[in-house]
């Protein structure tokens, strides 16, 4: 389970290894036990939150002023293809 920085306490990552996900959170720079972890998915995580950003810019994605599901899921595609274009 890819987690953020501000999710790296014990307990939360107890909770995750008790539901069968491995955690990955790099511990905070003052941890005096710091632990290995798999520093190329974190990487993607971050990937991952910056397309969901660009996607952001198509507001009427995030407002949803459509009422049926085909046409949001449309829309989402379309914005896709215009980022896939754009980058």
């Amino acid at each position: 389970m890819l987690m953020d920085r501000a999710y790296e306490g014990d307990s939360i990552r107890k909770t995750v290894r008790k539901n069968g996900f491995i955690p990955v959170v790099p511990p905070k720079k003052n941890r005096k036990e710091p632990w290995d972890y798999d520093k190329v998915r974190y990487r993607k995580r971050n990937e991952i939150e910056r397309y969901f950003l660009r996607l952001k810019r198509f507001r009427k994605n995030f407002t949803r002023h459509d009422k049926l599901d085909v046409l949001f899921c449309g829309f989402i595609y379309f914005a896709m293809c215009i980022d896939a274009l754009l980058v």
